[in-house]
């Protein structure tokens, strides 16, 4: 009977026993088999941010290729450019959209630009007379007349419509300048000024000097630059005379030296 009850004791020890180390196993199991989680900080603000969206309008128009933003053919290079014209002479094509900067034996330092629109091109020989890093724009009164709404006075720097760089033509109220918006390289834009995306004309403004001699030829495809450059830049006279009808629109009347 003794021994009977002995060993219903030790039945329910055992079984005891089990049960406590049933969950333990189990838990061991699921410690070790159980999938891993991913550690979460506990600050969320402190965490990696995702990128800012741009707006397509105001993203940067880089060519893919190079991280340029201009087309290949617009971008400043070397090309063949026979000319009577001493190196170091500017040519604008007003027509084709190219600036050149004659380097002698048939080369030249080719340039996109934008040129005037409809009605607001012109043609002559200039000189730079002045040069400026980041310069302030004070548009003309003759621009204000046609858009008052216009500021008076813009500081240089990022926003102004000059650019980066500013290279005076004479006395005229024309220039060879920078532009924020290079989508509007190779087209017709301005009120006659000449522009260049900013890292080009960060290029020209470093070979170029004071007293650069400026041929612009007329929105002519058949324009001769020799005919243009046989203007005396230097004539008291003047060499382009501007006339504007009453809807703004202006035209260039040139003086022709007849050989």
């Amino acid at each position: 009977m003794l021994a009977h009850r002995s060993s219903r004791h030790v039945c329910s020890i055992a079984l005891f026993a089990g049960l406590l180390i049933a969950p333990v196993t189990a838990s061991a199991q699921l410690l070790a088999f159980g999938p891993i989680q991913s550690y979460q900080p506990g600050f969320p603000q402190y965490a990696p941010q995702a990128a800012p969206q741009i707006a397509p309008r105001y993203a940067p128009q880089n060519d893919e290729a190079s991280g340029s933003p201009l087309a290949p053919e617009l971008r400043h290079q070397i090309v063949a450019y026979p000319s009577s014209e001493p190196a170091g002479t500017i040519i604008i094509d007003t027509p084709h959209k190219f600036l050149y900067l004659t380097m002698g034996g048939g080369k030249a330092m080719r340039y996109g630009i934008g040129v005037g629109r409809q009605g607001f091109t012109w043609s002559g020989v200039q000189t730079i007379s002045r040069k400026a890093e980041w310069p302030d724009w004070i548009p003309p009164k003759e621009m204000v007349a046609r858009q008052p709404y216009l500021p008076r006075w813009v500081s240089g720097g990022p926003g102004n419509p000059l650019g980066a760089r500013a290279m005076y033509l004479g006395a005229t109220e024309y220039r060879i300048h920078g532009t924020n918006a290079p989508d509007t390289i190779g087209k017709n834009v301005s009120s006659g000024c000449i522009r260049l995306e900013n890292s080009e004309v960060e290029d020209l403004y470093s070979r170029v000097n004071v007293g650069t001699k400026v041929i612009v030829l007329p929105n002519d495809p058949r324009a001769s630059v020799q005919r243009v450059s046989a203007i005396d830049p230097t004539a008291t006279d003047g060499n382009v005379s501007i006339a504007r009808d009453q809807a703004g629109r202006m035209t260039a009347q040139i003086a022709v030296a007849v050989r």
